[in-house]
């Protein structure tokens, strides 16, 4: 297991290893202060269920400040579906969890027009994406006209039906599953979709005293199916995320920093090994990304370091290999790191 760089809080800024002057973190004002202090506050809520996983409960807070959706990938087992109902509540918002099938069809996920016979006419009855938090268990074992109708609701927020577009609440993360090691009854997620997560997080197995720990909590009792047992609490308001979610956005970002990003899209695309590299929504979603990990930090504008630590997670699943690199065993994860190394970091 190879520790992540979102597992800890962003270090007070100074001169970096490459001899870079980084901006210092902004003496915020109270308001803001208070809502990164309680943005914050939910990766330590979440801790209380679950051990060892303090960079996929980062990154989810990153992909809500951003307004995204995140992809996690894992072994059965790993705590996947309590780490994001965990998330949830620490949030105190509204969650629904549709596990995914072969036979779930469009309308189970979207809703669907019900005919009303006292009424004598057909009504919408809205399905589970109408949510807060929609905890999409197991995307890939359901087929791709399923997974097609979270396309709309991912981009564009709003769900149409029958010539009707009907808007989703605010705010609204779609949290999906797989498993990465079962290939029998499932399907690969199309490029459309894949493009639509702002990050993808693998959910690593737990270090050795994180299991410890797992262990110790089960034996005092802890019931996964029980969170009100184990003390988890809402931590913020719908208003606060929003709040939040706004002023991530107004992180400043100079236009060295932009061209740096450019720079680091076109090595994917001219990587001999990528069949196909980011496209231009993955170089906005990566700036999102580095303005809400900046803003957590505290910074007023964001570094080569903050774009340097989130291009994997952002990254990952949007690359394409040639078929002979995935014959040699090469990673999408170890081609961006070579992209990370050989692009030039502005001074």
């Amino acid at each position: 297991m190879t520790d992540s760089p979102l597992d800890a809080p962003l270090p007070p800024a100074a001169e970096n290893a490459a001899g870079r002057q980084e901006p210092a973190p902004a003496t915020p004002g109270s308001d803001d202060a208070a809502l990164r202090e309680a943005m914050n506050r939910v990766r330590v809520e979440v801790g209380k269920a679950v051990i060892g996983q303090d960079g996929t409960i980062t990154g989810l807070l990153i992909a809500l400040l951003s307004r995204g959706h995140v992809l996690l990938e894992g072994v059965p087992g790993v705590a996947k579906t309590l780490l994001v109902r965990s998330f949830s509540r620490a949030l105190g918002l509204d969650t629904r969890r549709v596990q995914f099938t072969p036979d779930l069809m469009p309308g189970d996920v979207t809703g669907s027009l019900v005919y009303d016979a006292r009424a004598g006419e057909f009504e919408f009855r809205a399905g589970p994406v109408f949510t807060h938090v929609l905890l999409a268990d197991e995307i890939n074992r359901t087929p791709p006209k399923t997974q097609a109708a979270l396309l709309e609701a991912m981009e564009e927020r709003q769900v149409s039906s029958d010539g009707v577009s009907r808007a989703l609440p605010d705010p609204f993360l779609v949290a999906a599953t797989q498993n990465p090691i079962e290939h029998e009854g499932t399907y690969t997620l199309p490029e459309a979709q894949l493009d639509r997560f702002l990050m993808k997080l693998v959910v690593d197995l737990p270090g050795r005293e994180a299991e410890v720990g797992v262990l110790r909590r089960h034996a005092g009792g802890f019931d996964p199916r029980r969170l009100d047992a184990a003390g988890l609490d809402p931590v913020v308001t719908a208003d606060e995320i929003l709040a939040a979610q706004r002023a991530a956005g107004t992180v400043a970002v100079d236009d060295d920093l932009l061209g740096y990003i450019v720079d680091l899209a076109r090595a994917t695309r001219q990587s001999p090994s990528v069949l196909l590299g980011v496209s231009p929504r993955a170089t906005t979603a990566l700036l999102a990304a580095a303005k809400a990990w900046a803003w957590l930090g505290g910074y007023p504008a964001i570094t080569p370091d903050h774009v340097q630590t989130m291009l994997v997670p952002v990254w990952r699943h949007r690359i394409r290999l040639r078929p002979e690199a995935e014959i040699e065993g090469v990673s999408v994860d170890a081609i961006l790191t070579s992209v990370l190394q050989q692009t030039r970091v502005p001074i």
